[in-house]
Order: structure tokens, then sequence, then C-alpha cells
């Protein structure tokens, strides 16, 4: 495999996005950074803006060697480091470690659309560098107390079968539905787990926000995530589980905005599209239908909600247009 090969046209689109969102993190690291009081903290943090700072700088080669424009991205002037605390209480890490649960989903993607040895490095690395950080958010956050591990329940003993079609039943209002299986608890205790995290984030993004119909934006989604910790919490309080889910961290009083409303924008979009692909694994690997069911309905809600999102960065010309193909019928007609 010759590394300078021509790139394809896939391998130009998720280097462009992954140059978006690595950017994107560039700017949130340096202002929690900027703020940190904590040094294993910054050292966490401190080790990932540095390699991320690297693979950037990786892209933006290529693209440079191929012809391609670069991306803007998000600068500096999308990051105010002199804006008061935002978040207290380990906020920092425990976002951290919800954009590497993105980050890993979207490697995985990438990987598959990447033909050329240099692309291909660049998502080994990255994969590398996120599992890391994963591993080390998790274990401090874990070490503060700011988050909790999932429910316990007895070890299974024995290996069974299902062996009657009620197993799938959970709209049985009149009877007993059967207990969460494993899987089911996992998927609905970390539903209340990111959105616990991402009710806190845009919390915190409609306090600062400039922008009328962007404040107004995040409010509604600070609402959707209530609502989505509100379905999975009743369904495991329904199935006699117990859980502690609720994070350790609180959102200040103020109304400085530390990143632009632009950044803000594509932050929550990214994140509307891991919620998105998260329910759909909700829906399909819940054997229960009324748990399947649920998540389904709650990645409608989140499309509408990132459409709408999508829309309005439009609207304030914050959207970056994606490389495309060649409008042939343009030119033909040309």
């Amino acid at each position: 495999m010759n590394g300078k090969n021509p790139i394809s046209a896939s391998e130009i689109g998720t280097l462009w996005l992954t140059y978006q969102e690595k950017s994107m993190i560039l700017r949130i690291l340096e202002y929690f950074l900027a703020k940190a009081d904590d040094q294993e903290a910054k050292n966490i943090m401190g080790g990932l803006w540095q390699e991320l700072h690297f693979y950037i700088k990786e892209i933006k080669q290529i693209f440079e060697d191929e012809g391609v424009s670069v991306p803007i991205g998000f600068t500096s002037v999308d990051v105010n480091l002199d804006a008061p605390n935002l978040y207290d209480n380990g906020f920092d890490i425990n976002f951290l470690r919800i954009l590497k649960e993105v980050s890993m989903g979207m490697y995985t993607i990438n990987m598959n659309m990447a033909y050329r040895k240099d692309v291909i490095a660049i998502y080994e690395g990255l994969t590398v560098v996120t599992h890391k950080i994963y591993k080390l958010t998790t274990l401090y956050l874990l070490e503060k107390g700011i988050i909790t591990l999932p429910p316990k329940s007895t070890m299974p003993k024995t290996i069974e079968f299902v062996n009657d079609k009620s197993y799938l039943k959970g709209f049985q209002p009149f009877s007993d539905k059967r207990p969460l299986n494993h899987n089911e608890l996992g998927i609905l205790h970390h539903g209340v787990e990111s959105n616990n995290v991402g009710m806190q984030l845009i919390t915190g993004f409609a306090q600062c926000a400039e922008n009328k119909e962007v404040k107004d934006y995040f409010v509604k989604g600070k609402e959707l995530a209530k609502k989505q910790i509100k379905i999975y919490q009743e369904v495991l309080l329904k199935s006699d589980v117990p859980f502690s889910a609720t994070s350790g961290s609180t959102v200040t009083t103020s109304t400085v905005a530390p990143f632009s409303d632009k950044l803000m924008m594509f932050c929550v979009y990214l994140l509307n599209g891991f919620g998105i692909v998260g329910c759909s694994f909700g829906s399909i690997f819940s054997l229960r239908n009324d748990v399947s069911l649920k998540t389904a309905l709650i990645a409608k809600d989140i499309y509408f909600y990132a459409d709408e999102g999508i829309k309005l960065m439009i609207k304030n010309g914050w959207l970056e247009e994606p490389p495309q193909m060649e409008n042939r019928v343009n030119i033909i007609k040309k």
C-alpha cells in the first residue's frame, strides 16, 4: 500500500469532520486548562491537547499536499480564556469522558472508510489516544466520586435460552414484566449518566449564549435531556433497580461565554449525533419491547431537535460546508 496514492472522497470527508471536531476540542481544553485547579486533571487535559494538536497538524499537511482547502474549524476567536468558571467540581473531566465516547464511535466509522496508509495511521493513533484518555478520565471520576458504577446484580450461574415470546413483551399493564437483562440495564444506566452531563453542559450554554434564538434552543435541549433522564429512571425504578448516576459537577451562575455561539452549537450538533446512535443501539439490543420503543422515540426527538439546530447554524452562517462532489448538471449546462 502506497501512502501517496490519490486520496479518496470518503477520506477527505472523514478527515474534514475530524479536523472540525478536534479543533473544537482543543479550544474547549484550552479553556478548561486555564480554569483547572487540580493537577491530575491538568495532566490529563494537557496530554490530550498535545496529542490532538499533533494530529490536527497531520491532517492539515495531508490537505495541503493534496491541494485540498484546509477548513477553518475553530480558532482562538471561538474561546474566551478570561471568562470565569462556567462549571465546577470536575465537570471538565466528566465532559471530556463523554467526548471520548463520541470519538470512539467516530474513529470506527472513519477507519472503515480509510484506504491510504497515512490516513489509516491517523485513525489508529487517535484510537489509541482516545482509549487511553477514556481510561484515565473514568478512573479519575470514580476516585473523586463524581461518577458511580452501574448497579450490581446476582451473578448468572446457568446458561438459559429464551423459549417464550413473552420475553419480548414489555407492554403488559395487568401483568408483571420480566426483569431487565444486563444489556438493557447497561443501556438505561448509560442513558441517565450521559444525559446528566449533557443537561449540565447545555444549561451552562443557555446561561451564556449571546444570540436569543441560540439561547432558546439550548433551553429546549436542557428540557429534552431532563425528559430522557426521567424516562430512563422510571424504567429502572419500576424494575426495582437501585441506581445512582448523578454527577457531582455543578453549573455556576456565570453568564460570561467561554465559547462562541458557533462552537457551542457545533458541540451540541456532535452530541445530538452521538445521542441518536446510542438510542439506535438501545432500540436494537433491548429485547423488552417497551424499552426498545422508548429508546426509538427518544431518537426521534433528538433527530428533530438536531435538525432545528442545523437550520439555526445555517441561518447564522456557522455551518462550514463539507467538501462535496462536482455538480455535473451545472458543469454540463455551462
